[in-house]
């Protein structure tokens, strides 16, 4: 009888632990003095404050903030170009961009890499992508899962699930409810399409203009490629820095991250009942990767607003005292903003002004 094993399967076992060797150190780049050392341990322990009187929170009701994304068919055109460095940077935004709405601050990060074959080389760059995330975000890569599954992708495929927890003081949590009549709202600057609507991205650029990836695109100075793999920014500092230097204000009322769904609807999820937010079309610059993507695919006014962020990846109500000084703040942080409307009484929703 032959005997059968586990690389004859499609898993490598050797390989996978070279794999496995060359992960330690991109994780603990990431560390904070709360990681806990747990060498070789099945989990990832984290202390929820500092030991250090210099640094400690002193939490009085901390509420524990948790989220999980993936990058969706972006990964596509990654494995096209060949370049895995930028889709990790992607997985860390989706879900940290989510729990700074909340007001939550990000602490540690996990990951999820599923893999048709083992590639240590493949692996390092997306998980160097993923410290890197964490490391602009201030939250630890505390731990994560590489699967391998043959069977269930096609050899040089992958996906990807991240999943972030934070903490923000019960008292402090942003939901929305603070929004009254008069309120501000600031959009902030994307850098671009970030992640979302690349099934639309990929059929317009690759299907019906029929560009490859190396294609020189004149009116935007980059290749395709470049173009469609620029990572998806983080907000968490900025958003950290506006919220610690009001942090006995009621300033920031409400906090929505714009993803698939665009403006209009996720906006909506933050405004509570009586309340409309009234948003001002033209009222902030849209990147020119935009109007280029329409004109490629002929795609409708109203499909592009419906799909992609248009050139706001985060949205802030703030009370109109402050909006200035917390724009001012963003551009510190290199991020334009813009006043884009504001609230007021009527049904609720987010409307075009």
């Amino acid at each position: 009888m032959t005997k059968v094993t586990y690389k004859d399967a499609g898993v490598d076992l050797d390989v996978y632990r070279e794999s496995m060797s060359r992960i330690p150190r991109l994780a603990t780049r990431t560390f904070s003095p709360r990681v806990l050392d747990l060498a070789g341990g099945f989990a990832g322990l984290f202390q929820l404050d500092f030991e250090s009187p210099l640094f400690r929170r002193e939490y009085q009701d901390p509420v524990l903030v948790a989220c999980t994304d993936g990058v969706g068919t972006k990964l596509k055109v990654a494995t096209v170009c060949g370049e895995h460095r930028t889709v990790g940077i992607d997985l860390v935004a989706m879900c940290v961009n989510d729990a700074i709405c909340c007001g939550a601050e990000p602490l540690f990060f996990l990951d999820y890499v599923a893999m048709s074959h083992d590639d240590p080389d493949l692996l390092e760059q997306v998980v160097e992508g993923i410290s890197n995330g964490c490391r602009e975000a201030d939250c630890a890569l505390l731990g994560g899962e590489t699967a391998i599954m043959p069977d269930l992708y096609l050899k040089g495929e992958y996906d990807l699930a991240g999943f972030c927890v934070g903490v923000v003081e019960r008292r402090s949590v942003i939901d929305g409810s603070a929004i009254v009549p008069g309120d501000c709202v600031l959009g902030v600057a994307s850098s671009g399409i970030h992640s979302n609507g690349y099934s639309l991205v990929r059929k317009v650029v690759f299907e019906t203009a029929g560009l490859d990836i190396k294609e020189r695109v004149q009116e935007l100075e980059q290749s395709v490629g470049d173009i469609l793999l620029h990572p998806t920014r983080i907000y968490a500092r900025p958003v950290r820095q506006v919220l610690n230097h009001y942090r006995v204000k009621n300033v920031v009322h409400g906090v929505a991250h714009i993803t698939g769904g665009g403006l209009l609807e996720n906006l909506g999820r933050i405004v509570p009942d009586g309340l409309q937010l009234q948003v001002q079309p033209g009222s902030w610059d849209v990147p020119p990767v935009f109007p280029w993507l329409q004109q490629l695919g002929e795609i409708p006014d109203d499909e592009m607003n419906r799909v992609f962020n248009m050139g706001l990846g985060l949205v802030m109500v703030v009370s109109p005292y402050y909006a200035k000084s917390i724009q001012q703040m963003f551009q510190e942080f290199g991020l334009a903003s813009w006043v884009i409307g504001e609230a007021l009484e009527g049904e609720a929703g987010v409307v075009w002004k």
